[in-house]
């Protein structure tokens, strides 16, 4: 399961550059995450833009 970006989303970027298999991009008024591409961050000790959303707002799809 991918993880997806809520409506609580300050459309700030941070998430962006820190995905590993570049599953996120800007969408008209908030990130989006592509769930096809989205692999949780498999193999790594955190989610990488989980750790870095200063709003929090990247939750289980």
């Amino acid at each position: 399961m991918a993880l997806a970006i809520t409506e609580e989303c300050t459309y700030c970027g941070a998430c962006e550059p820190e995905c590993p298999v570049n599953a996120i991009t800007a969408g008209d008024d908030i990130y989006v995450i592509d769930p096809d591409t989205c692999n949780e961050c498999a193999g790594l000790d955190a989610q990488a833009c989980v750790s870095v959303c200063p709003a929090e707002c990247i939750v289980q799809g």
